[in-house]
């Protein structure tokens, strides 16, 4: 507590005051966050929804990316959740047939290599990344490895210096929260004007990499009328999935927020007490 009647006013002091205040407001304000967040907690936990226990009538139709996957019998191995070939397709199908740059973080058995060459067509460049010496020899003309560790920024930097700018980046690498956040962090600028970022496998509902990346989407709803902010510009959305979360970056970067409107007939605002 500050004792305003004895305290000397200078410039030190006024801090001290100025410190309290924003940690009181700070605090406060994650306080109601948290009372939010334990909400949505209690109401994902006793869910239920009226149409559960209804048989699904829609047929599901295999994306390209499964279909290749349950054909690949023999070869490389490719192991995936199965539900990720429908994101995959949904986030990729405007990359297929033209002239892309894919980073991908942890390689392994070099299956995924072929079905993403497979996917995109003779014109994609895949950069594979692991820490695994012998994964060079997935090399050949569309395949580029790097041998490093994703959790070493010193690494990123001289990989980034020997991979250009690239339209995907798939994380399917250590799934350790600090591996995909240092990953994150470290290639993000990287992409390109409308590219996509992904990072795979983040396991259980208490993951640090789950709270790291819900931290963005606070950014991305900033609320400025006269600007955005410099993420706002490059961050076009944010999505997630059980299991992965998926950040596109604006094909054309925006200025401002304009909300619009269109028509000649309004509803009266309500007054008070009406």
């Amino acid at each position: 507590a500050f004792n305003f009647n004895t305290m000397e006013i200078n410039k030190s002091n006024l801090l001290r005051v100025a410190n309290a205040i924003q940690r009181k407001n700070f605090f406060l304000k994650n306080i109601k966050k948290l009372v939010f967040w334990a909400e949505a907690e209690s109401y994902c936990e006793n869910y239920d929804d009226d149409f559960l226990d209804i048989e699904q009538e829609i047929p599901k139709e295999l994306s390209p990316l499964e279909k290749y996957f349950e054909n690949h019998l023999e070869g490389p191995g490719i192991w995936k959740w199965l539900h990720y070939f429908d994101i995959y397709h949904r986030h990729f199908k405007k990359f297929i047939g033209q002239e892309v740059n894919i980073l991908e973080v942890g390689i392994y058995s070099g299956g995924s290599l072929g079905m993403w060459k497979e996917y995109f067509g003779p014109r994609c460049h895949i950069y594979g990344i692991d820490i695994e010496p012998a994964c060079k020899c997935y090399e050949d003309n569309q395949t580029t490895v790097l041998i490093g560790d994703q959790e070493d920024r010193n690494f990123w930097k001289k990989a980034k210096n020997a991979i250009p700018p690239v339209d995907i980046i798939i994380d399917d690498g250590g799934h350790m929260p600090n591996q995909q956040k240092v990953t994150l962090e470290e290639t993000l600028p990287h992409i390109k004007p409308g590219g996509v970022y992904i990072c795979e496998d983040i396991h259980g509902d208490d993951n640090s990499f789950s709270a790291y990346a819900t931290g963005y989407v606070r950014h991305l709803n900033k609320f400025d009328l006269e600007r955005f902010t410099k993420f706002q510009r490059s961050i076009h959305s944010m999505h997630f999935y059980p299991f992965i979360t998926v950040i596109e970056k604006h094909g054309t970067r925006p200025d401002k927020f304009v909300s619009s409107k269109r028509g000649t007939l309004w509803q009266p605002f309500f007054k008070e007490g009406a």
